[in-house]
């Protein structure tokens, strides 16, 4: 028969084990310097409440490794500052789903193809899809969208897809031409004073025809 319960016999659950007191004299083992020996950061009050990733001032390790090489802009996946990223899902995974059905991201974290509805979702056309399927989805492949319509189902995209910026190339600068047409200017004045020349050449015989009747 068990004992009865009193102040006496009360006992807990679990055997309990007595906190460490520090500061209480050299007897119990962690007097004078508390355990945390002598001076140093680690010795001081708040030392203990350094972030993740601090090294003591000193260059720390994620500065002193090499850095991820590629575009950094606000469209660049998965790096830059304005990361992007969408849960795949494949066409050939869409068999569980009845003839008919809607496909939404609700829908497939009910059917456990998705953990939740956070990140965007984007099909892909790896498999086959014998199914008549209506698919709301962030983002679809091309090969996806062909394989739907094949089995005549239909999407539609909860986000608009990004529309690329084409970038406008500068004229080229008519550098080439100058130097024809200043060629171009420059041959009239050359072949002027020819012109000159030859209109003046006649002028001598014209004379000489109205000299000779007087000689005469």
């Amino acid at each position: 028969m068990a004992e009865d319960l009193n102040l006496t016999s009360l006992k807990p659950a679990q055997s309990r084990k007595d906190r460490k007191r520090v500061g209480r004299g050299i007897g119990s083992g962690k007097g004078r310097y508390s355990g945390r020996g002598i001076k140093g950061q680690k010795s001081r009050a708040g030392s203990h409440k350094m972030r993740a990733g601090f090294e003591g001032g000193q260059m720390p390790i994620y500065m002193r490794l090499g850095k991820l090489r590629g575009a950094t802009s606000k469209d660049a996946m998965p790096i830059g500052p304005f990361r992007t990223s969408t849960a795949p899902i494949n066409v050939g995974s869409l068999d569980r789903f009845e003839d008919g059905a809607e496909v939404t991201p609700e829908s497939l974290v009910e059917k456990g193809l998705l953990k939740n509805t956070k990140i965007d979702v984007k099909l892909l056309g790896n498999g086959e899809l014998k199914k008549k399927l209506t698919i709301r989805v962030h983002g679809i492949s091309a090969t996806a969208r062909e394989k739907v319509e094949q089995a005549g189902g239909t999407v539609s995209l909860l986000k608009e897809p990004k529309v690329k910026k084409r970038k406008k190339h500068a004229k080229p600068k008519p550098a080439a031409a100058a130097p024809a047409a200043a060629e171009a200017a420059e041959t009239p004045e050359t072949d002027a004073p020819v012109a000159e020349n030859a209109a003046r050449e006649p002028e001598p015989a014209d004379q000489a025809e109205e000299q000779a009747p007087e000689e005469e």
